[in-house]
């Protein structure tokens, strides 16, 4: 008889900013499929998501993926429920309305990574700061370069849990890097990006780091962190048409504050309209412009309005299922009053 451990990942009931949370299930012979992942309970008392006296929540299993860290090992992303099956209130993923996964997100997860000891980014020294930001970026050689060997070991990781996984950079800042994952179906989007930010905290553990995905953890004349999100569907895949790229952009702008709430917590910090950003209190679009709302892409025009659109407003600590939760509803309101799609 063999022994697997299943590591069960969900999100707790923190606001606005929700945590991960884990624990290892062992069980007998397993197969390495969804449907053999048992619902599990946990104490939501301990995690701001039920009270002492009725404490239990459900964990449903919704992906899985082999644990790379662990021999006979697998990662489980779940929906938290409550006690009579239906999701909690802390349930993002339930929102998404996406059955037919014609939506398709690609996330830029900017982030920091911390000394631990010193609490301070890579690179930067005790009582002051590192040479400013300009040759970080994408930069190589130990002059300006921290963190390669964690960032690597991570993106091996990842490659290795079967996420599709497409790239890594250094950012603008010492310390400062990204990782960009692609999925078609916004949940499966959502899934792959927790379960990347799970090994990349896990992974922390054993460099003596943390990660910080605060939007704006250095401030002064730094770059702040986001999570960038492509979006496409078919209508923006296929339609040809600036007009209808114009509508959707447009119908955009009304719902500004809806879209900014649920875009991260201190997103007020960095999206001031410095640093690669537009202001938070304003919304904009243009083309290949990295300081609006809304980039529309090169390739998108040259391909003849056929494509995706970059909102570059979400914060890198953003749930990526609430943002696109949101932005699905913003683009299928859009199409009907353009009456195009579905």
């Amino acid at each position: 008889m063999s022994k697997s451990k299943l590591e069960y990942i969900w999100l707790d009931g923190y606001k606005p900013t929700q945590n991960m949370r884990s624990k290892t299930k062992v069980v007998d012979d397993f197969n390495g499929t969804l449907e053999e992942c048992p619902i599990w309970s946990f104490d939501g008392s301990s995690t701001k998501q039920a009270e002492g006296s009725d404490s239990d929540c459900l964990l449903k299993p919704v992906a899985i993926y082999p644990d790379p860290a662990r021999e006979d090992g697998w990662l489980v992303m779940t929906e938290v429920l409550k006690a009579d099956g239906t999701p909690h209130e802390s349930n993002a993923r339930a929102q998404i309305d996406d059955n037919d996964d014609d939506f398709w997100f690609g996330f830029e997860q900017e982030y920091f990574i911390m000394d631990r000891h010193t609490q301070l980014p890579l690179g930067f020294p005790i009582g002051g700061y590192p040479g400013p930001q300009g040759m970080y970026y994408c930069s190589v050689g130990g002059r300006n370069t921290r963190g390669r060997d964690f960032v690597e070991e991570h993106a091996d990781l990842c490659i290795a849990a079967g996420l599709n996984f497409e790239g890594i950079n250094q950012e603008v800042a010492s310390g400062q890097w990204e990782f960009q994952l692609f999925a078609k179906g916004a949940r499966k989007a959502g899934d792959e990006i927790w379960v990347a930010r799970y090994l990349l905290d896990r992974l922390t553990e054993k460099y003596d780091y943390y990660i910080e995905y605060h939007p704006k953890p250095v401030k002064g004349d730094w770059n702040g962190s986001g999570m960038h999100a492509n979006f496409s569907n078919t209508t923006l895949r296929t339609c040809g048409s600036k007009e209808v790229y114009m509508q959707i952009c447009e119908a955009f702008r009304p719902v500004t504050k809806e879209h900014i709430a649920v875009y991260g917590e201190f997103n007020d910090e960095r999206l001031t309209g410095l640093h690669e950003t537009a202001s938070i209190d304003d919304f904009s679009y243009g083309i290949s412009d990295r300081g609006a709302s809304i980039r529309i892409p090169i390739i998108t025009v040259e391909k003849g309005w056929k494509g995706w659109l970059e909102d570059r407003r979400p914060a890198s600590n953003g749930d990526p299922y609430k943002i696109a939760a949101r932005i699905i509803k913003t683009v299928k309101g859009a199409e009907i009053t353009a009456g195009v799609g579905a």
